[in-house]
């Protein structure tokens, strides 16, 4: 083991928790004899025994956190921890608008830098460095911490494969607040639930994925068809999501959401850097494309060289005929 106590900044909600937050705890247990969560939201028991059978022997528990943001009371907590000299030795935390809003407030609370986008986490000369890629994930760059100071890490969503132990539920404890000065007086007003149907996008086991390819906003409709005929999430290249065609939440790629479906199918994607790094950890790539040259047929396992509107329609009435 090359650190004694590992945190994770665990995620969720409705005593759902959220998949970043197991793969996570499947890289700590490799790392740390002792594994902890730190969790904020009131209903800690609840999510107990999920966060026991990933490998979280403790789940400190910060309390319900009523109107505030929960970067505010779980940066603070944890600050108030390490100062009093009960905290871990490293902090790995998701990149999702929760784990970065904790990380950027206790970088500042204890004087220590964060490592982000990273994607792995090894040991290196005696202490922790963070893998992480960079031009378009064609390189890696191994990031190390010196000096004592705590380790914090943001992981990139699907950087690990969650995996259970079959341990037990892990024992709630509450982890004492420290003090959030002015920020704490920053409320949430009004929260706005995103309406979601049929598998989501970072979660699907098929994804079938639209670029510049289909021509205009209308065709992605062929998109949607197909995913529907499939069981599978629709995605869609940066372009068409810059272009207006798809909301943000279909953006599969470096800037957007990282993927590894069973399946993954781009239609009129050519194919840029900024979109393999999210996709091509894909267990199977298809790849339609009219440009033979495209550089998504470079990851491909199966390439169609033709067009987007002669070739969905085909396979949807294939789909529909079996």
């Amino acid at each position: 083991m090359t650190v004694s106590k590992i945190w994770v900044f665990a995620e969720g909600s409705g005593g759902v928790v959220s998949s970043i937050t197991c793969e996570m705890l499947a890289k700590a247990r490799e790392l740390a004899g002792t594994v902890e969560c730190v969790w904020a939201g009131g209903d800690a028991d609840a999510v107990a025994a999920t966060l026991g059978a990933h490998g979280a022997s403790k789940v400190l528990s910060v309390g319900d956190l009523g109107g505030s943001l929960a970067g505010v009371p779980v940066a603070s907590a944890i600050a108030a921890a390490v100062a009093a000299g009960n905290g871990p030795d490293a902090i790995m935390l998701g990149t999702t608008y929760d784990g970065r809003d904790v990380a950027g407030r206790l970088s500042v609370k204890l004087d220590a830098p964060v490592i982000t986008n990273v994607v792995d986490i090894v040991e290196r000369d005696g202490g922790l460095a963070g893998v992480e890629p960079i031009f378009g994930g064609t390189q890696n760059v191994f990031t190390k911490f010196t000096g004592d100071k705590v380790g914090i890490f943001l992981v990139r969503p699907k950087s690990f494969a969650a995996e259970e132990t079959g341990g037990g539920a892990a024992a709630v404890e509450a982890l004492a607040g420290g003090d959030a000065g002015s920020s704490a007086g920053a409320t949430i007003v009004t929260r706005h639930v995103e309406e979601k149907s049929g598998p989501q996008l970072d979660e699907a086991a098929v994804v079938v994925s639209g670029g510049r390819g289909l021509g205009e906003v209308a065709n992605f409709q062929l998109i949607e068809d197909l995913a529907k005929a499939l069981g599978a999430a629709p995605g869609a290249s940066r372009a068409i999501v810059d272009a207006g065609w798809v909301p943000y939440s279909y953006q599969v790629g470096q800037t957007g959401k990282v993927v590894k479906p069973t399946v993954y199918i781009a239609a009129g994607i050519s194919g840029a850097t900024q979109h393999l790094v999210g996709m091509k950890g894909s267990k199977h790539i298809i790849a339609i494309n009219k440009d033979p040259e495209a550089p998504i047929f470079s990851v491909a396992d199966l390439g169609i060289v033709g067009d987007v509107h002669k070739v969905l329609p085909k396979l949807l009435e294939a789909l529909q005929n079996r």
